[in-house]
């Protein structure tokens, strides 16, 4: 997958990136699983009850891209499986090339 194909789900804000997802929750396992539309597919263990697969959602992303838990902020999507984070304070080829080598 490119940088390029990457765009299709990235947005750059004024304060960090925006980036549409796919969630998966009850997982085996968490992980990237490729696009789908214009979405970024990501697999959750966590089931979707009480905000749990949000949370561990956010914390994924933020362990992928270094940055604090805090920096990463669920914009859309709260009680749906199509969602769409803003991460605070990176780059959007950052954000590209951290995503091009979990894939």
């Amino acid at each position: 997958m490119t940088a390029n194909d990457l765009s299709r789900c990235l947005t750059p804000q004024p304060e960090g990136v925006a980036i549409a997802l796919l969630v998966q929750p009850r997982a085996s396992k968490n992980g990237l699983c490729g696009l789908q539309g214009d979405e970024l597919k990501v697999r959750l263990t966590s089931p979707p009850v009480e905000g749990a697969a949000n949370k561990l959602c956010c914390a994924y992303f933020a362990k992928l891209f270094g940055v604090a838990k805090s920096s990463v902020v669920l914009v859309r999507g709260d009680k749906s499986r199509h969602k769409q984070i803003l991460v605070l304070g990176v780059a959007i080829d950052e954000v590209k090339t951290s995503l091009a080598q979990a894939l």
